[in-house]
């Protein structure tokens, strides 16, 4: 079964029991994430015994808040409205990700998942096909490249994307304008203090590596097909990666049912885990089966 008869198959109850949000499960969880950010925080910032190697897990702590900006999209962290939009465009900041603009981008992903011309996170191109255009997408440069591309045409060129409603215009170009003045404000600071350059910037530099094969098992090796149990990866992981990825490794399900929240993922991949088509038995698995993929293309 595709991924609609499965969700048309639910029971009521089960159905409405899936959608149910909650502000104190979403704050729980970001309760805990944000601990465990002060606690490496902390460390580089007193430079309390092998602080250096803290650097790495602060990194990857502070690139995976773009899961959360992610399910803020959907309004479904939190039940409460408000709630979803300030936080999204609150942890989207030390990843230079405008949320506004990001929802609208992220909807069409949904709408055209994996489609070769219309999804916009393919732009129209193929991903990593050989082991320099992976190592180059695993860097992270073509990320921030596109970002700083982005903020720039919000906040001074055209907005023209079809995808980008144009009552959003004005919002979209207020929040990179504030996005690039922050930005500006905090590259100054370091010529007083190399706190920030410890803390985010050197960071997210080094845990974008970590983002980025995450992402890419989200979709990579997967069909451009209709079929979201197919078009999407759902891989099984631990719940370390779980907890950073606000459950997002359930990702064929969250395609096929978007309204759920992070919470409740685990209950509907009880549902559906009979009917999915592209899995895998952790990151690694994926990482070789991949590997494998781009060799096999780079002598074709």
């Amino acid at each position: 079964m595709d991924h609609r008869t499965v969700i048309a198959s639910l029971p009521p109850e089960a159905k409405d029991q899936l959608q149910q949000r909650s502000d104190m499960l979403g704050l729980r969880h970001l309760s805990g994430y944000l601990g465990a950010l002060g606690v490496t925080s902390a460390g580089i910032a007193w430079q309390v015994p092998l602080w250096p190697v803290l650097i790495v897990p602060q990194g990857v702590l502070l690139v995976f808040l773009f899961t959360l900006s992610h399910e803020c999209t959907h309004k479904t962290p939190f039940k409460t409205s408000w709630l979803n939009d300030v936080i999204g465009h609150l942890v989207s900041v030390p990843i230079a990700l405008p949320f506004t603009w990001f929802r609208y981008f992220h909807l069409a992903h949904h709408k055209w998942t994996n489609h070769p011309d219309k999804d916009p996170e393919l732009g129209g191109k193929p991903r990593p096909r050989d082991r320099l255009s992976l190592l180059i997408y695993l860097s992270g440069w073509p990320y921030w490249k596109g970002m700083a591309f982005v903020l720039r045409q919000n906040a001074f060129g055209q907005i023209d994307a079809p995808y980008l409603p144009e009552r959003q215009h004005s919002a979209m170009r207020v929040e990179a304008r504030l996005l690039l003045a922050f930005y500006g404000v905090a590259a100054l600071s370091l010529f007083l203090s190399p706190l920030l350059f410890w803390l985010w910037i050197l960071p997210v530099l080094l845990g974008q590596p970590f983002l980025r094969l995450y992402l890419l098992a989200e979709h990579g090796l997967c069909p451009p097909v209709a079929n979201m149990l197919e078009n999407s990866r759902t891989t099984f992981t631990n719940r370390i990666v779980r907890f950073l990825a606000w459950n997002m490794p359930y990702h064929a399900e969250h395609h096929a049912f978007p309204n759920v929240p992070f919470h409740q993922l685990p209950a509907l991949h009880d549902w559906t885990r009979e009917h999915l088509k592209s899995t895998s038995d952790g990151y690694s698995q994926f990482t070789s089966n991949y590997v494998r993929s781009v060799k096999h293309q780079s002598f074709s």
